[in-house]
């Protein structure tokens, strides 16, 4: 078996690539709701049926934090990294993030590839905001994590009048109610539950035909309030919906989980055929 590639600097062993990685997918949430959707999403899918699916099980956020801390050295075995980058969350995870981006650094985009899944930015409705928003936004995430893919997804996205106000010394709490401007867009608007429209609209024990329809109930749902928010940018818009996303000055960004399967599936296989390619090469 190949070995890890290794230089000498200063006389202290770096680690450059690490050519040993096998058809892996790392999940790296602390959200039990968002990762059982990934994760569900992924298995229901047969292309992913050879593949191994990490991610934390623990219900507990300290608990869910340790576990992303462990696997941290094990995400260099791996083809693809997701990364929950929303920023509720982002700062208890960001040490482990940092380290995780230090160990596959030189393979991002090569070797393997990470995808980014998250919200936008802070009061990103409010009258006379356009997508451009997002290009700072999006940017900065580029530079910390090499996304191939970044994945808004509406339902992680809260104004601010929709979020609890909690005291420093209260516990911290993931949201977990679908945002006050989706549920008008709903057909049940009662006991309706986060957990409940992710189980609905992935469908992960129904048959193909019946997962496509909710995917498409889904993308009216997306075009109906993306529209209503942003109604001078239709053709912008209609780009977001789409599989190959909507370009915003140097960033691209997509919908989760709008052909969230199809994205990673595309980068698995590119990163394997990357990796085949790198064995074959004449060595210098």
């Amino acid at each position: 078996m190949e070995e890890d590639t290794y230089h000498l600097i200063d006389n202290k062993l770096d680690v450059l690539t690490h050519p040993n990685r096998r058809d892996q997918i790392h999940v790296l949430t602390i959200d039990p709701i968002l990762g059982r959707d990934v994760v569900a999403r992924l298995w229901a899918d047969g292309r992913f049926k050879h593949c191994t699916l990490l991610r934390p099980d623990a219900a507990d956020v300290r608990d869910a934090l340790e576990q992303v801390e462990e696997m941290a050295k094990d995400t260099i075995t791996s083809r693809i990294i997701i990364f929950d980058v929303r920023r509720v969350t982002l700062p208890k995870l960001q040490r482990s993030f940092n380290a995780i981006v230090g160990y596959n650094r030189r393979d991002f985009n090569t070797l393997c590839y990470s995808i980014c899944i998250g919200d936008g930015p802070v009061n990103l409705f409010l009258d006379g905001h356009g997508l451009d928003v997002f290009v700072r936004y999006l940017g900065a995430h580029r530079v910390d994590y090499y996304p191939a893919v970044f994945f808004f997804d509406p339902f992680l996205q809260y104004e601010p009048d929709e979020l609890e106000v909690r005291g420093i010394d209260d516990d911290f709490v993931i949201p977990d109610a679908v945002p006050r401007r989706l549920v008008r867009y709903l057909q049940k608007k009662e006991n309706v539950t986060l957990d409940g429209i992710r189980r609905f609209f992935r469908a992960a024990d129904k048959d193909q035909e019946i997962r496509s329809r909710r995917h498409r109930m889904l993308r009216r749902l997306y075009k109906r309030q993306l529209h209503a928010q942003f109604p001078n940018h239709h053709d912008q818009v209609k780009h977001w919906l789409s599989r190959t996303g909507v370009r915003l000055a140097t960033e691209k960004m997509n919908l989760y989980p709008l052909f969230f399967e199809d994205w990673v599936y595309k980068l698995l296989r590119r990163a394997k055929k990357n990796a085949s390619a790198k064995a074959g090469e004449t060595p210098q």
